[in-house]
């Protein structure tokens, strides 16, 4: 029994290799560098998606996940110095503006779907906001599987859901301090700003 515990335990951990990825940092993605995330590092934050039993679960999840991949990275590069925002850190060497969070953030979301972590969305291209102001997201979109009914679903009812109709969420990092959970919310309130006190961004 012992031993296939052991045994499981040793498939788990291994089921991933070590992956690299680039962060951008210095505003505009004018600095890019390469960061690491170990096999077990890969392994853990998918089993943190892992537990989400919806879309609702998926995105808090996701946001904590989000956080934790820029904690690591941070260990690895000066955007450990990187704060929410484009004022607290600003000069500083590591700090990030929307652009670079938008493009990092998109890589790490690319990553995780590469690993079937994503059970409930899957990425989509970076949304901007504003044309002299402009702030960019990372996005997201719900699965069409995930808003169908559960009724639906049991008696195999297919359901047809647009692209159009189908939920968009922003996944924005850039409001926050390196290693905080990720701001997740409907691409709706995220154009309208309104969960925000501070201005639009950039």
């Amino acid at each position: 029994m012992h031993r296939l515990l052991f045994l499981l335990v040793l498939i788990t951990t291994t089921s991933y290799a070590d992956e690299s990825v680039s962060v951008c940092f210095n505003y505009g993605c004018i600095t890019q560098a390469t960061v690491k995330f170990s096999a077990e590092q890969l392994n853990s934050v998918t089993q943190t998606l892992a537990a989400a039993h919806n879309a609702d679960e998926e995105r808090t999840l996701l946001a904590q996940v989000i956080g934790t991949l820029y904690a690591w990275a941070g260990k690895q590069t000066p955007i450990h110095a990187d704060r929410g925002g484009n004022y607290a850190d600003a000069g500083v060497q590591g700090a990030m503006d929307c652009i670079d969070h938008s493009t990092t953030t998109t890589r790490f979301l690319r990553l995780l779907e590469q690993h079937d972590a994503l059970h409930f969305h899957h990425v989509i291209a970076t949304t901007r906001r504003g044309w002299i102001f402009q702030h960019f997201t990372a996005t997201i979109e719900e699965l069409p599987l995930a808003t169908a009914s559960a009724a639906a679903v049991a008696t195999s009812v297919a359901i047809s859901v647009t692209a159009a109709q189908r939920p968009r969420f922003a996944v924005d990092s850039w409001y926050v301090d390196n290693g905080k959970p990720a701001i997740v919310l409907p691409l709706t309130e995220w154009f309208n700003d309104s969960f925000n006190d501070g201005g639009s961004g950039a």
